[in-house]
């Protein structure tokens, strides 16, 4: 136990607190007195020496309890010092380890460090690498997400679309390049199904494309892949081309001369009975409508052959103005009249949507020509509605889409019916020149090929034609016509 220090000056204030006591015994002085009453000095200074000498007694004892407490507490003040002395020791030990491990593990950071900057470097060459590949492929190389939102777009794609990267990254595919010919549930089909798909895009004569979309390892999204292979499938149809339309001006002379004669006098005379009959008076309502839609269908038959002609020597007439808009509900009209099927389905059964850009699109055109082409494709789309009519939850529709994109008009006519093979698709805008034989066979009969209406777009409108079908989804027939300002 360490006993606490008391100054020497404390015992002698202690003492002096215990004299006023002494008042209080004042008689006993008498015994310091005589008979006499006289002082007894021997006794006085007996009893004085007696108390300095227990004053002293206990100065002394208050000095060496004192003594001995200071030496207790500087042994205490010596262990505490030792102990501290061991333990910053033991704390100089500990911390000069800690900084070894701390060198070492510096060291050792500059190592990984120096190695991360090394694998940094790397990985940004291989970056590089891979991007410029990319960057140099002649192929459009569209990466999208789950959302069908662009996640990569390579130079190729900005050079074809004019859109740069920075604008398209996370857009819809659809809204940054409405003109691509290939349709959104073509590519949830491989979303959901894993499977890659390949679909072949093709301008007769101008340039082919195989468009394959196949999903991510390990992501949810696909990569859309538009190869140009124009030239391989060029050299490869040269010399059939060549004998094709070396033949083709011929056959189309033939049959439009052999045609037309008789058509003509089939008109005339149709006409001029139309007019005998009504200047007769009577009930000739009924017969004048059907000689009416005879003269219809007969100018249809006559622009037909027209185009045959023209085919031939093409010639061409003037062009005039004309609402696309308007044409196409004129065709469809027209098309409830003369396009159905006695043992199926009907064209005024057809649900028809429509999504025309506001104001109506114009364009100088051939009219009789365009509503040709309107009229075939629509019969198309009638012939491959009623291959699926009757099936379960089947509901046929189709959709006409016009409007204006990078300078060209642009029309789609898309159906839900019965879609074309990859053959079909290739053969859809081929005129037959040899006869079909089982070794020489055709993926399309003739009643179902629009090679007159490819010719009306792209040789007598300057424009172009392609097609986009899936078997399940149904067919979109894509048209542009270019603008020339």
């Amino acid at each position: 136990m360490i006993l606490s220090k008391r100054p020497l000056y404390a015992v002698a204030s202690t003492t002096l607190l215990l004299l006023p006591s002494l008042s209080a015994h004042a008689a006993l002085i008498d015994v310091f007195k005589d008979e006499q009453g006289r002082t007894k000095w021997q006794h006085v200074a007996n009893f004085s020496g007696s108390v300095l000498i227990i004053l002293l007694t206990l100065s002394l004892i208050g000095l060496a309890i004192s003594q001995y407490r200071i030496r207790l507490r500087n042994r205490q003040l010596r262990q505490i010092r030792r102990g501290l002395e061991s333990e910053v020791q033991k704390r100089t030990e500990r911390l000069h380890e800690s900084n070894q491990l701390l060198q070492e593990s510096n060291r050792a950071l500059e190592e990984e460090i120096s190695e991360h900057k090394e694998t940094a470097a790397e990985l940004i060459k291989s970056q590089a690498y891979l991007k410029s590949i990319l960057a140099s492929m002649p192929s459009m190389l569209i990466g999208l997400n789950d959302k069908l939102e662009i996640t990569h777009w390579n130079k190729t794609a900005q050079t074809i679309t004019g859109h740069g990267e920075d604008k398209v990254i996370g857009s819809y595919l659809w809204d940054a390049y409405p003109t691509i010919t290939l349709a959104p549930e073509q590519v949830r089909q491989v979303l959901e199904s894993g499977q890659p798909q390949q679909i072949k895009h093709s301008q007769r004569g101008q340039y082919y494309f195989d468009i394959t979309v196949f999903p991510l390892e390990g992501q949810s999204g696909v990569v859309v892949v538009v190869e140009n292979v124009t030239q391989r499938s060029l050299a490869e149809n040269m010399l059939i081309q060549r004998d094709k339309m070396a033949s083709m001006g011929e056959l189309a002379a033939t049959m439009a001369y052999d045609i037309n004669s008789p058509l003509q006098g089939i008109l005339s005379d149709i006409a001029k009975a139309q007019t005998k009959l009504l200047s007769q008076g009577g009930n000739a309502e009924e017969v004048s409508r059907l000689l009416k839609d005879a003269i219809e269908q007969g100018s249809q038959a006559s622009a037909v052959v027209k185009n045959l002609l023209d085919f031939a020597d093409n010639n061409a007439a003037e062009k005039q103005a004309a609402q696309i808009p308007q044409l196409l509900d004129h065709c469809l009209e027209l098309a409830e009249d003369v396009i159905s099927n006695p043992k199926g389905l009907h064209f005024r059964d057809i649900a028809i949507t429509r999504q025309y850009a506001e104001p109506g699109p114009e364009l100088e055109c051939y009219v009789a020509e365009l509503q040709q082409v309107f009229l075939s494709l629509l019969r198309h789309a009638a012939h491959a509605l009623n291959a699926r009519y009757g099936e379960a939850d089947f509901t046929p529709q189709i959709t006409i889409e016009v409007f204006d994109a990078y300078e060209s008009l642009w029309v789609k006519v898309q159906h839900n019916g019965r879609g074309l093979t990859p053959e079909q698709q290739q053969d859809i805008f081929e005129p037959i020149v040899q006869q079909t034989t089982p070794t020489n066979p055709k993926p399309l009969p003739v009643e179902n090929r629009l090679s007159f209406s490819y010719f009306i777009v792209t040789e007598h409108h300057d424009g172009e034609m392609a097609v986009t079908s899936d078997i399940d989804i149904g067919t979109t027939f894509h048209i542009q016509f270019h603008r020339h300002y």
